[in-house]
Protein backbone atom coordinates (compact mmCIF):
# COMPACT_ATOMS: atom_id res chain seq x y z
CA UNK A 1 0.00 0.00 0.00
CA UNK A 2 1.21 2.73 -0.95
CA UNK A 3 0.91 6.42 0.98
CA UNK A 4 0.49 9.54 -1.32
CA UNK A 5 1.74 13.29 0.38
CA UNK A 6 0.41 16.51 -0.62
CA UNK A 7 2.23 19.86 -0.85
CA UNK A 8 -0.08 21.11 2.09
CA UNK A 9 1.37 17.91 4.51
CA UNK A 10 4.89 18.56 3.41
CA UNK A 11 4.67 22.04 4.61
CA UNK A 12 3.12 21.53 7.50
CA UNK A 13 5.78 18.70 8.04
CA UNK A 14 8.32 21.54 7.60
CA UNK A 15 6.56 24.02 10.09
CA UNK A 16 6.91 21.54 12.53
CA UNK A 17 10.54 20.68 12.09
CA UNK A 18 11.32 24.72 12.18
CA UNK A 19 9.54 24.91 15.53
CA UNK A 20 10.91 21.80 16.96
CA UNK A 21 14.82 22.93 15.84
CA UNK A 22 13.79 26.59 17.34
CA UNK A 23 12.30 24.96 20.87
CA UNK A 24 15.79 22.98 20.53
CA UNK A 25 17.74 26.16 20.11
CA UNK A 26 15.46 28.04 22.73
CA UNK A 27 16.48 25.84 25.19
CA UNK A 28 20.45 25.16 24.16
CA UNK A 29 20.50 28.94 24.70
CA UNK A 30 18.65 29.25 28.25
CA UNK A 31 21.24 26.15 29.40
CA UNK A 32 23.57 28.42 27.77
CA UNK A 33 22.69 31.64 29.84
CA UNK A 34 22.54 29.47 32.94
CA UNK A 35 26.17 28.49 32.79
CA UNK A 36 27.12 31.72 32.22
CA UNK A 37 25.05 33.24 34.99
CA UNK A 38 26.51 30.19 37.53
CA UNK A 39 30.48 30.92 36.25
CA UNK A 40 29.57 34.74 37.18
CA UNK A 41 28.25 34.09 40.63
CA UNK A 42 31.51 31.72 40.92
CA UNK A 43 33.99 34.38 39.86
CA UNK A 44 31.98 37.21 42.10
CA UNK A 45 32.37 34.94 45.01
CA UNK A 46 35.82 33.91 45.11
CA UNK A 47 36.89 37.57 43.96
CA UNK A 48 34.72 39.13 47.31
CA UNK A 49 36.19 39.58 49.94
CA UNK A 50 34.34 39.79 53.64
CA UNK A 51 36.05 41.99 56.54
CA UNK A 52 35.71 41.15 59.98
CA UNK A 53 36.76 43.87 62.74
CA UNK A 54 36.31 44.56 66.64
CA UNK A 55 34.08 47.44 67.28
CA UNK A 56 37.07 49.31 68.56
CA UNK A 57 38.90 49.08 64.98
CA UNK A 58 35.99 50.28 62.93
CA UNK A 59 38.14 53.34 61.96
CA UNK A 60 41.05 51.26 59.99
CA UNK A 61 37.97 49.41 58.09
CA UNK A 62 36.52 53.40 57.06
CA UNK A 63 40.32 53.66 55.77
CA UNK A 64 40.15 50.67 53.66
CA UNK A 65 36.86 52.15 51.87
CA UNK A 66 39.14 55.24 51.23
CA UNK A 67 41.33 53.29 49.45
CA UNK A 68 39.05 51.91 47.30
CA UNK A 69 37.47 54.81 46.12
CA UNK A 70 40.47 56.98 46.03
CA UNK A 71 43.94 54.71 45.41
CA UNK A 72 42.34 53.00 42.56
CA UNK A 73 42.55 49.32 44.00
CA UNK A 74 40.39 46.80 43.19
CA UNK A 75 38.81 46.22 46.27
CA UNK A 76 35.61 43.92 46.60
CA UNK A 77 34.64 43.76 50.14
CA UNK A 78 32.05 44.61 52.71
CA UNK A 79 32.15 44.70 56.40
CA UNK A 80 30.97 41.18 58.50
CA UNK A 81 30.33 42.87 61.82
CA UNK A 82 27.48 42.02 63.18
CA UNK A 83 27.46 43.24 67.08
CA UNK A 84 25.46 46.59 66.03
CA UNK A 85 23.17 44.29 63.35
CA UNK A 86 22.09 41.49 65.55
CA UNK A 87 20.71 42.06 69.07
CA UNK A 88 21.42 38.38 70.21
CA UNK A 89 23.77 36.27 72.13
CA UNK A 90 22.69 33.01 70.62
CA UNK A 91 25.93 31.23 69.20
CA UNK A 92 24.17 29.25 66.71
CA UNK A 93 21.95 31.86 65.43
CA UNK A 94 25.09 34.37 64.96
CA UNK A 95 26.65 31.68 63.35
CA UNK A 96 23.79 31.36 61.21
CA UNK A 97 23.45 34.83 60.06
CA UNK A 98 27.28 34.61 59.55
CA UNK A 99 27.10 31.70 56.61
CA UNK A 100 24.23 34.00 55.40
CA UNK A 101 26.86 37.17 54.94
CA UNK A 102 29.49 34.40 54.00
CA UNK A 103 28.11 32.27 51.70
CA UNK A 104 29.15 34.63 48.48
CA UNK A 105 32.30 35.62 49.86
CA UNK A 106 35.56 33.78 48.90
CA UNK A 107 38.28 35.70 51.21
CA UNK A 108 37.52 36.52 54.98
CA UNK A 109 40.20 39.58 55.90
CA UNK A 110 40.68 39.80 59.87
CA UNK A 111 41.45 43.02 60.73
CA UNK A 112 43.74 42.25 63.70
CA UNK A 113 44.06 45.07 66.48
CA UNK A 114 45.27 45.13 70.28
CA UNK A 115 41.72 43.61 71.98
CA UNK A 116 41.22 41.49 68.60
CA UNK A 117 42.54 38.62 70.65
CA UNK A 118 39.81 38.88 73.55
CA UNK A 119 37.01 38.83 71.49
CA UNK A 120 35.20 35.79 72.52
CA UNK A 121 32.15 36.28 70.79
CA UNK A 122 31.41 38.17 67.54
CA UNK A 123 34.61 38.68 65.76
CA UNK A 124 35.54 34.50 66.67
CA UNK A 125 32.24 33.20 65.86
CA UNK A 126 32.74 34.89 61.84
CA UNK A 127 36.21 33.78 61.97
CA UNK A 128 35.14 30.21 63.06
CA UNK A 129 32.85 30.16 59.87
CA UNK A 130 34.86 31.87 57.66
CA UNK A 131 37.45 28.65 58.51
CA UNK A 132 34.81 26.50 58.49
CA UNK A 133 33.68 27.68 54.62
CA UNK A 134 37.02 27.30 53.77
CA UNK A 135 37.61 30.79 52.80
CA UNK A 136 41.09 32.08 51.54
CA UNK A 137 41.98 33.68 55.16
CA UNK A 138 44.28 36.73 55.52
CA UNK A 139 45.49 38.38 58.54
CA UNK A 140 45.68 41.95 58.92
CA UNK A 141 47.93 43.48 61.46
CA UNK A 142 47.09 46.59 62.63
CA UNK A 143 50.96 47.39 64.49
CA UNK A 144 52.09 47.23 60.94
CA UNK A 145 53.64 43.44 61.72
CA UNK A 146 54.56 41.25 58.66
CA UNK A 147 53.94 37.73 60.32
CA UNK A 148 51.76 36.12 62.99
CA UNK A 149 51.64 38.21 66.13
CA UNK A 150 50.27 35.19 68.63
CA UNK A 151 49.63 37.88 71.28
CA UNK A 152 47.34 39.86 69.65
CA UNK A 153 45.85 37.10 67.24
CA UNK A 154 42.98 34.85 68.03
CA UNK A 155 43.88 31.22 68.72
CA UNK A 156 41.57 30.42 66.33
CA UNK A 157 42.94 32.18 63.63
CA UNK A 158 46.18 30.64 63.73
CA UNK A 159 47.62 27.30 61.99
CA UNK A 160 44.75 27.70 59.87
CA UNK A 161 46.57 28.75 56.72
CA UNK A 162 45.52 32.60 56.85
CA UNK A 163 48.47 34.59 55.86
CA UNK A 164 49.70 37.84 57.87
CA UNK A 165 50.40 41.41 56.64
CA UNK A 166 50.67 44.42 57.79
CA UNK A 167 47.46 47.00 57.61
CA UNK A 168 48.36 48.98 54.01
CA UNK A 169 46.93 48.93 50.60
CA UNK A 170 49.26 47.96 49.05
CA UNK A 171 49.97 44.63 50.12
CA UNK A 172 46.57 43.95 50.98
CA UNK A 173 46.32 44.50 47.21
CA UNK A 174 48.91 41.79 46.59
CA UNK A 175 48.02 39.46 48.99
CA UNK A 176 44.25 39.24 48.15
CA UNK A 177 45.80 38.57 44.24
CA UNK A 178 48.85 36.24 44.73
CA UNK A 179 48.25 34.25 47.86
CA UNK A 180 47.08 30.69 47.11
CA UNK A 181 46.77 28.90 50.60
CA UNK A 182 48.05 25.39 50.33
CA UNK A 183 46.40 22.07 51.72
CA UNK A 184 45.56 20.88 53.95
CA UNK A 185 45.42 23.64 56.56
CA UNK A 186 47.96 23.50 59.24
CA UNK A 187 49.79 26.79 59.79
CA UNK A 188 50.30 30.39 59.83
CA UNK A 189 52.15 32.50 55.96
CA UNK A 190 53.79 35.77 55.59
CA UNK A 191 55.85 36.79 52.41
CA UNK A 192 59.14 36.04 53.50
CA UNK A 193 60.91 37.49 50.75
CA UNK A 194 61.57 40.90 51.22
CA UNK A 195 61.39 42.39 47.30
CA UNK A 196 57.89 41.12 47.71
CA UNK A 197 57.62 44.38 50.25
CA UNK A 198 60.57 45.95 49.13
CA UNK A 199 59.46 46.40 44.99
CA UNK A 200 55.79 47.69 46.55
CA UNK A 201 57.79 50.31 48.11
CA UNK A 202 58.24 49.35 51.55
CA UNK A 203 60.35 49.69 54.45
CA UNK A 204 61.54 46.69 56.30
CA UNK A 205 62.78 47.17 60.50
CA UNK A 206 62.52 43.68 61.63
CA UNK A 207 58.96 42.03 61.50
CA UNK A 208 57.56 45.42 60.35
CA UNK A 209 57.24 46.88 57.34
CA UNK A 210 55.97 50.34 56.20
CA UNK A 211 55.23 52.85 53.33
CA UNK A 212 56.90 56.05 53.27
CA UNK A 213 54.99 58.97 53.51
CA UNK A 214 55.13 60.29 49.96
CA UNK A 215 56.34 63.60 49.55
CA UNK A 216 54.47 66.75 49.31
CA UNK A 217 54.14 67.88 45.25
CA UNK A 218 55.84 71.19 46.38
CA UNK A 219 59.15 69.49 47.84
CA UNK A 220 59.42 67.69 44.22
Amino acid sequence: MSVIRSDTNAAFDGRAQARYCCLLAADGLRRCCARVKLTLRRLTETSRTFVGFSSSDISYYTLMCAWKAHENIDFDFCDCQLQTAINSDNETYIKAKCRERLQMAGTYMLLIGADTAYKERFVLWEAEVAIEKKCKLIGVNLDNCRVLNPARCPSVFQAVDAVFVPFSSQILAWALEKWIPPSPATSNWYFSQDWVYQNLGYALVGNTAVRPPKPPPWSR
